[in-house]
């Protein structure tokens, strides 16, 4: 998906987790009719699912519908419509395999063509049981890189990739270890795109926006699909929110920019949508279609992955395309039925799933999961603990022995309220709270990263690495705290 899975800001919990969709519920349908849609989302934006949503539709002759509801502004009434913009973090993906697909085409490069071939001779390129990695195993997720790399540690941790550079990019690639051949299954990884996305721009000698708005958006008629937005583009910008509806920050990645840093709207993506479903002529059809060759099976859920895209059959025989995306505090996605040539483009301003709502659109047996609002225990303790940390602490202590009813006791509550408080300049009182969390989740390694990357921050080293050096050990494939103890430890020397 986006991007950034285990990327949290401080003190969350991983917010990018692989969105699972079985197929079991797929039969063929005609897709709802957009007063439907209208009265979902209505509701939905009503059960603060999210603050605004706006959907796009294409039919099988290609005509295009678009509704919305909420606002994209918290500070008065703005409804999003065609023009609104999104962050639409991993779908980003999928034009930079475009631009692969494009380039193969064009003899540019080669699938098969080891990565070394276009990296400085300092990075040291694993090559396992007498594999190289290639631009094909980095297209598809088979390498065998985690989500991640594990070497960031950002100084704005609420905009964790805005200063990761390529030089720490290489660094990865030079220290990443395996034990199976590329190619031989799927494992999702940003590293992969970001990396992809860096050579595909220095083999064309250009910068990646530049290269996706030459190769992309200029043929498919993009004018508002942009890893930097206009002044005029930001004022349309619709304001990330977290799960519980708190204002987040817009995240950049210009290091790893092709798996995830781009904004759009859904006129754009409308055009894409029909581009690759062949209702829009262009020169890059062949390089979508390309595109959409499955390549390697995904997990054990009767899919396959594409350069990019996931694949999926109906038990009726119509193929499938999505790609899903999310950042700090948006999601997206983009679902196309290539049989019936139809599809549904959907972009939040909230971390909250849509998923469900975009496979209901074109199969109305799946169902819409509605949203039940799950936070009511965190509004209570942040209120609390912004006063006084210790009475929130004593709050919580007393709800959770009676049971209290309609609030949910998990992790990410108390998670959430340290980074709330963290970033009203409370570090004390967030630091009480994730020490209560290790408390409440002693079996937690990122309930342990999480207070002590606050220790880090604070200036608490010895703390720091105590609670690293318990991360690890609740989970030694916690590969962030492994790398961020080593470098506390080196620093101590």
């Amino acid at each position: 998906m986006l991007i950034l899975q285990n990327n949290m800001p401080l003190f969350k919990k991983t917010i990018l987790t692989s969105i699972i969709i079985t197929t079991t519920a797929f039969i063929g349908v005609g897709q709802i009719a957009a007063s439907e849609i209208q009265k979902i989302i209505d509701k939905e934006v009503q059960l603060k699912r999210t603050p605004s949503m706006v959907i796009g539709t294409i039919d099988a002759s290609g005509n295009r519908q678009i509704v919305s509801a909420g606002s994209i502004s918290d500070k008065k009434e703005v409804k999003p419509d065609g023009q609104s913009m999104y962050e639409i973090g991993s779908i980003n993906k999928v034009f930079t395999s475009l631009l692969l697909a494009d380039m193969v085409l064009k003899k540019q490069v080669n699938l098969e063509d080891p990565i070394s071939k276009y990296l400085p001779a300092t990075v040291t390129v694993p090559v396992v049981k007498d594999k190289p990695i290639t631009l094909l195993h980095l297209a598809t997720h088979s390498v065998g890189w985690p989500r991640m790399p594990d070497n960031y540690d950002p100084q704005n941790p609420d905009n964790p990739f805005a200063d990761y550079t390529i030089e720490q990019l290489y660094d990865y690639i030079s220290r990443a270890q395996f034990d199976y051949a590329p190619g031989t299954w799927f494992r999702y990884s940003n590293v992969g795109y970001g990396l992809l996305g860096h050579i595909l721009a220095q083999v064309a000698g250009k910068p990646y926006e530049t290269l996706v708005k030459e190769r992309i958006c200029t043929p498919l008629g993009l004018t508002n699909t942009t890893l930097v937005p206009t002044p005029e583009q930001k004022a349309r910008l619709a304001g990330g929110h977290s799960e519980y509806g708190a204002p987040v920050q817009s995240w950049d990645l210009p290091a790893i920019a092709g798996t995830g840093g781009l904004r759009s709207n859904v006129n754009d993506l409308l055009n894409f949508a029909a581009a690759n479903l062949g209702h829009l002529k262009t020169e890059l059809y062949p390089a979508m279609q390309l595109a959409h060759i499955p390549r390697i099976r995904k997990g054990d859920a009767g899919m396959e992955v594409t350069l990019g895209w996931t694949l999926e059959k109906a038990k009726d025989g119509d193929e499938y395309l999505w790609k899903d995306g999310t950042t700090g505090g948006y999601r997206a996605i983009v679902l196309l039925n290539r049989t019936k040539k139809t599809g549904v483009v959907i972009l939040s301003n909230s971390l909250n799933p849509i998923n469900d709502i975009a496979y209901h659109i074109l199969y109305p047996a799946v169902p819409v999961k509605p949203y039940k609002y799950t936070w009511a225990l965190h509004d209570v303790i942040l209120e609390t603990a912004k006063k006084n940390v210790d009475k929130a602490i004593e709050e919580y202590r007393t709800m959770k022995s009676s049971r209290s009813p309609g609030l949910v006791f998990d992790e990410s509550q108390l998670n959430y309220v340290a980074s709330d408080l963290r970033q009203a300049k409370k570090m004390g009182a967030a630091i009480k709270i994730l020490e209560l969390n290790t408390q409440e989740y002693p079996n937690s390694s990122t309930a342990f990263e999480a207070l002590a990357e606050a220790y880090k921050r604070n200036g608490r080293k010895k703390e720091a690495i105590e609670n690293y050096e318990k991360a690890v050990q609740l989970d030694p494939k916690n590969e962030h705290a492994a790398y961020i103890l080593q470098k506390l430890k080196g620093a101590s020397k």
